[in-house]
């Protein structure tokens, strides 16, 4: 199956099924309420900078299509949308493009429609070591890119059965591609990042990482559909048995930042009050796809309209915050119960000092 194939299945399976987990981590994370937020809510400033660019606020639409001729208008109307509202764009990965480079326009078309917001190239861990680092530049001249993602997703390339699953290299690959034009942002697909493999990833010259968590998309329940519809039961079984797997988004959140990277977080953000949890938790930009696919399907308007929404809740969350910018909503106490906090504990953290103590450390 040819990947330009394959991409279209993802975008059906994720329009036509459900592809999210039952469990929605971020219910685990909440803001204090300030009932005398002693700021009037149109004082509040929720901008911020991005590789050199500025946001209207901390978002991104993460990475999610493209390499088809039918994901053409897709991309179109995502970067029409985020150049209106004036947040970050993602493309899919590129791959089909360096296989054929009559679908570079997919990718290629973003740019033209979105010339000052910043927008991320995108290529698989697995592509990188093939290619060698060079081949960055070369991604990030086909869209005119401010930085290229590099994708690991070895979870759902273990579910699949024309899967690669060669991952020995990949922190040499992304070390030596750390040095080039652009800035590399390590991201996941699904299955969340650590705290060992953020520090990894800083060691070798990353610097942003999208943690990409589990609680959104699962991609090896996309690939599970898949493969029953190809009656392969074996690799269907193997995709639900691995659907919930990963690091929850709030974890991953907490671990890198901890680390010392710059964290997207996205993975089941499905709200602007999941993007400014995620600010108090460390993060530096929230991020998502799903939400925005089948309004992409529509028109940018459609696009504009989502992006509104989660602005708007951005926005209410820092007001309610007493967050009169972004520095004040990064040290707002949050609280974190249930399944997360007991994550986070065994995995050595104090969520305590995320609440209480944060506000006495004023």
């Amino acid at each position: 199956m040819t990947t330009a194939k394959r991409k279209l299945d993802h975008i059906r399976i994720c329009l036509d099924r459900g592809v999210e987990g039952g469990w929605q981590p971020f219910e685990d994370v909440a803001l204090v309420h300030r009932a005398l937020p002693e700021i009037d809510a149109a004082e509040i400033d929720s901008r911020c900078r991005f590789l050199g660019k500025e946001l209207a606020f901390p978002f991104m639409i993460t990475g999610m299509t493209g390499g088809h001729p039918e994901t053409k208008e897709i991309n179109v109307n995502l970067a029409l949308a985020a150049q209106e509202v004036g947040v970050a764009m993602g493309v899919g990965s590129q791959r089909a493009a360096l296989e054929n480079s009559e679908v570079e326009e997919t990718f290629s078309a973003v740019r033209d429609a979105a010339p000052t917001i910043p927008i991320i190239g995108n290529i698989g861990a697995v592509q990188l070591v093939r290619e060698g680092p060079e081949v960055i530049d070369r991604l990030a001249e086909m869209i005119e890119a401010d930085a290229v993602a590099v994708h690991l997703n070895f979870l759902q390339e273990s579910v699949q059965p024309e899967g690669e699953t060669e991952a020995r290299g990949a922190m040499a690959a992304i070390r030596a591609a750390s040095d080039g034009r652009v800035p590399i942002i390590a991201k996941e697909t699904g299955a969340g990042i650590c705290r060992e493999d953020a520090l990894a990833l800083l060691e070798a010259g990353v610097e942003v990482i999208d943690v990409a968590g589990m609680g959104g998309t699962s991609w090896s329940g996309v690939e599970a559909y898949r493969a029953e519809e190809r009656g392969d039961g074996e690799s269907a079984v193997m995709g639900r048995l691995f659907w919930s797997w990963g690091v929850p988004t709030p974890v991953s959140v907490v671990e890198c930042a901890s680390a010392g990277a710059e964290v997207i977080s996205s993975g089941g953000v499905r709200s602007g009050i999941d993007v400014a949890k995620s600010m108090a938790l460390g993060a530096r930009l929230g991020g998502a796809a799903l939400p925005f696919l089948r309004p992409a399907t529509e028109g940018s308007s459609e696009v504009v309209g989502a992006l509104r929404a989660y602005e708007r809740a951005f926005r209410t969350a820092m007001f309610l915050t007493a967050s009169r910018d972004l520095s004040a909503l990064e040290s707002a106490p949050v609280i974190v119960v249930g399944r997360t906090r007991e994550i986070l504990e065994e995995r050595g953290f104090d969520s305590k000092k995320l609440s209480i103590y944060r506000e006495m450390s004023r």
